[in-house]
């Protein structure tokens, strides 16, 4: 049996959702499948505010902000008795103010049932096991929930499954990532001690003495994400199960163990190793990549979700473009996009863990002018080219931890 459709979107994550929702706004005819079922668990639950720019593009906002989620004003960073605090009201891109904390779970199936609900065919349970292409597009095999093949022709085929990596893995398009291999370690929590008022809401992150770092992302329905990052040296210096280790990893360090001190896990912790991952190319002739499938860099700046709704967004309408017999030109209008989003954020994670940026956020002397466009990285707004902090991040952020370097603090 084959199905016909203009696109195919493999998952049903964020990428794929939102993707669907602005496909099917053009007409297009769609098939997503999903390889699991929602709701499922899934990390990158601390969203950015450029996220409801696209999400409201893709008419998806309302039945986000229905959830009632808790309001993130901004983020919090911690090291020992220094703090930095960013808020999304002062930054230099003009852009929301806020944005939500998300139990995935939840947040993912709110999307994908909206599409649903519009007219869209997803597919759960539902794998890609093979895929070739030609002059007209595309035909794949998928898996169905009883095991039994199938076949789908398709005019493109948009590749959202995040950590699945099915065409990267299928075509050959994986490549290592330049990162190290770290490990996050992770659960949630009741018992979090939240701060009050506005200051609630926004995320934590915990510099660990012993060269760890560690978030807190507080949820509206009373629950706390928490979890750790860092090499696998440094969790082997924590012996136990899982559990243990992450307690005495959160309780050794002064601030998070003041938060955390009356925590109580609602599940057992995971452990995701190597997550950091690189790919090849973005597109194809008949095809693309979006959101994770295309390369993952690291929590720490919460940039999973922007990235796959950013490419998510320039994906359908390049292929709308392409489907409607305009000559596209995939590098420019999409590729290069999409990159400029991921290097920005490469050039902070890089510098993250290289301590320029924790010198930058520790400095005696903060400048206002500097640290509100910083802020509008950490908003998510790093396709803005007139913020020299994302135009030119590498050299900006190098130069300015110079001179902060240089610094003497008071007293």
């Amino acid at each position: 049996m084959k199905t016909e459709v203009d696109v195919l979107i493999i998952g049903a994550g964020p990428a794929g959702s939102s993707a669907a929702a602005l496909l099917h706004k053009q007409g297009f005819k769609l098939l997503v499948v999903e390889k699991l079922t929602f709701p499922r668990f899934v990390i990158g639950e601390s969203l950015l505010p450029h996220c409801m720019d696209l999400l409201k593009a893709a008419d998806l906002l309302e039945a986000v902000e229905a959830r009632q989620y808790i309001h993130k004003g901004g983020a919090v960073f911690l090291r020992g008795e220094e703090t930095c605090n960013f808020d999304f009201s002062s930054q230099f891109t003009a852009g929301w103010k806020y944005t939500f904390q998300v139990p995935r779970g939840d947040f993912d199936k709110t999307l994908a049932d909206t599409v649903a609900a519009r007219g869209v065919e997803i597919r759960y349970n539902t794998g890609v096991t093979a895929i070739s292409f030609n002059k007209d597009g595309a035909i794949v095999t998928i898996e169905a929930p009883d095991k039994t093949m199938s076949q789908v022709c398709a005019r493109f085929v948009l590749d959202c499954s995040g950590y699945g990596r099915t065409l990267p893995r299928l075509l050959d398009l994986e490549k290592p990532s330049t990162f190290p291999t770290r490990e996050a370690l992770f659960t949630h929590v009741t018992g979090d001690l939240r701060p009050a008022g506005n200051e609630e809401g926004k995320i934590w992150i915990c510099m660990h003495p012993g060269g760890a770092w560690i978030w807190i992302i507080p949820f509206s329905n009373g629950k706390t994400s928490v979890g750790a990052v860092a090499t696998p040296e440094f969790f082997a210096r924590y012996p136990g199960a899982p559990d243990a280790q992450l307690r005495d990893i959160f309780l050794s360090d002064p601030n998070a163990a003041k938060r955390l001190a009356k925590m109580e896990f609602t599940m057992p912790s995971q452990r995701i190793t190597g997550y950091s991952c690189g790919i090849k190319q973005l597109y194809g002739e008949h095809y693309a990549l979006a959101g994770n499938a295309t390369e993952f860099l690291d929590p720490v700046f919460s940039s999973g979700v922007t990235l796959a709704l950013a490419s998510a967004n320039r994906a359908a309408k390049t292929i709308a473009r392409q489907l409607h017999g305009e000559i596209v030109d995939w590098q420019t209008d999409y590729s290069d996009h999409v990159m400029q989003g991921i290097n920005t954020f490469r050039a902070y994670v890089s510098g993250w863990y290289d301590g320029k940026l924790p010198q930058i956020f520790f400095a005696a002397n903060r400048s206002p002018d500097v640290m509100r466009k910083i802020c509008s990285v950490l908003a998510g707004y790093v396709w803005d080219k007139s913020n020299p902090y994302v135009s030119q991040a590498d050299r900006a952020l190098g130069l300015l931890a110079k001179v902060v370097g240089g610094q003497k603090r008071p007293g």
